[in-house]
């Protein structure tokens, strides 16, 4: 019989595409969700023997003790994603994050792997012209970036685990978000037609969704020779300033007019390069390009006409 796979928050931006993937490839999947946005992702997918859906939280002890029994992988994405929302909600943040992650250690068997998600944000403010490495000090400078950053360190002193430390994310997914960068200056575009930056010069890595999928489901069937290792995972190409994404996103919108404003800051001050050879020498590169995700929102906002889709 398959392995079988717990993801906590699996109903979420990224669950919502990779447990269709697992699934197709034989697995079994249990998803705990609080389905906490009112969207309804998965419903085509109920009918999956091999599926199951339990509606609770990743912090209640006898759920997760009930749950884990018989887990070959957890997979814990079950989160208050992004700077804005732990902001608004410091205690629930922590309390998901970080609390949640400290009793599925307390609670797991040793043997049982996990690959948890954390996000480059750690790295905070780089170096002018100098990629990150795994090896890169971490310096978060967020909330959220901090209790990913302390809950990564966690997991990696229990072990038998792997650390995905993910570039923005883009991307569509039936868990829609617009408060992603991609994501939303798309819908800007689209919608709005023009857009003002704030220091439009601050730079990120990116990946779209569909690959972050890949990732997970590579280091499941890789698992034994990448455990007890943190890997960035981003697009090799995708490193640039808020400045170069519109610019990219005009090339397929030239009604799109942007502009950049001497008054006002970014309330997510990180400014970093990422490189990710560490997880391409392991055989994985990201296939959907930055233009390929532009073009594929692009249709997306032909059907979402209004920004419903947030995390804050």
């Amino acid at each position: 019989m398959k392995e079988k796979i717990l993801v906590t928050g699996g109903a979420g931006y990224i669950g919502s595409v990779l447990i269709p993937r697992i699934l197709s490839e034989g697995y079994r999947v249990t998803l705990i969700d609080n389905f906490m946005y009112g969207q309804t992702p998965l419903l085509d997918h109920c009918h999956n023997e091999f599926l199951v859906i339990v509606r609770g939280d990743a912090r209640d002890r006898t759920l997760m003790a009930e749950h884990l029994r018989g887990t070959d992988f957890i997979l814990p994405l079950a989160c208050l994603t992004g700077a804005p929302l732990c902001e608004k909600d410091s205690w629930t943040s922590q309390s998901v994050i970080t609390g949640s992650i400290a009793m599925l250690l307390e609670l797991r068997d040793r043997d049982q792997k996990i690959i948890y998600p954390t996000t480059n944000s750690g790295y905070g403010i780089g170096r002018q012209g100098v990629e990150c490495t795994e090896k890169t000090p971490l310096n978060p400078i967020s909330l959220y970036g901090r209790l990913k950053t302390e809950a990564e360190k966690a997991i990696l002193d229990a072990g038998n685990c792997i650390s995905l430390r993910l570039a923005t994310v883009f991307g569509t997914s039936p868990r829609m978000r617009l408060d992603l960068m991609v994501n939303d200056f798309v819908y800007r575009a689209v919608i709005d037609k023009f857009l003002v930056l704030y220091e439009p010069h601050f730079k990120r890595n990116f990946i779209h969704v569909r690959d972050v999928a890949s990732v997970f489901f590579h280091c499941v069937k890789n698992f034994d020779r990448m455990k007890d290792q943190v890997y960035n995972a981003g697009l090799g190409d995708a490193n640039l300033s808020k400045l170069e994404l519109c610019g990219e996103i005009k090339k397929q919108l030239p009604d799109f007019h942007f502009f950049c404003s001497e008054i006002g800051k970014d309330p997510d001050q990180r400014d970093y390069l990422v490189s990710n050879a560490k997880i391409e020498a392991t055989g994985f590169k990201p296939k959907i390009s930055l233009q390929d995700g532009i073009s594929e929102l692009i249709k997306a906002f032909q059907i979402i006409r209004r920004n419903q889709f947030s995390n804050v």
